[in-house]
């Protein structure tokens, strides 16, 4: 990116440029990122002034850039292919993006607490789960996950942040979350080393 940056630096030399990177919520990956990303293209590229804005992640962050409210912003693949197929939440509208980069592996993760008894997929049923903030590309993965496992429609949805997710598992509001995102994730990573938790 900054490689591609620094062709297009001599267009922008002579005005300033302002760029929105679309990010995620505080507690995941995509927001310290985009911060860090923010940083190097207005250290580095003249005339260009980037920022990241907090967002739903994935799939709102394909919508800002299809509106043209966003410059660039992170996705997950099964969003990004959604949009430009005009799938799924993009039926009505695809967007015509494109990849930069690939930036890391996503790990899927079904966090629970061993107090919560579940121990497979199929435990889930009837449980209170947080499934992903709206229009992420979390709640995308976690809906086919769940359809896969012939259980979307018997759980209690409920449709959080990595970060409100784990508050709500510690304060035993959910049984379980899903989240789909790099490693480590600070909220995660805080829930495994709360006292008296055992994910």
């Amino acid at each position: 990116l900054v490689a591609a940056a620094l062709g297009v630096a001599a267009l922008a030399s002579a005005q300033s440029m302002r760029l929105s990177i679309g990010t995620g919520g505080t507690g995941g990956v995509y927001y310290p990122m985009g911060g860090g990303m923010a940083a190097i293209l207005s250290k580095y590229v003249p005339g260009w002034e980037a920022t990241a804005e907090v967002t739903g992640a994935s799939v709102a962050n394909l919508q800002l850039i299809g509106q043209g409210k966003q410059d660039f912003g992170f996705t997950m693949a099964d969003a990004a292919y959604d949009a430009v197929s005009g799938l799924a939440k993009f039926k009505d509208k695809k967007v015509d993006a494109r990849t930069l980069m690939v930036l890391y592996p996503n790990k899927m993760h079904v966090v629970t607490t061993e107090a919560s008894g579940i121990r497979t997929l199929a435990d889930l049923k009837g449980k209170r789960i947080s499934t992903g903030e709206p229009n992420s590309g979390t709640e995308v993965m976690a809906m086919r996950l769940l359809e896969a496992a012939g259980i979307d429609k018997d759980v209690q949805r409920e449709r959080l942040s990595v970060a409100e997710g784990v508050n709500a598992i510690k304060d035993r509001k959910i049984d379980a979350l899903i989240w789909v995102g790099g490693l480590p994730t600070a909220a995660i990573t805080d829930l495994a080393t709360t006292p008296g938790i055992t994910l």
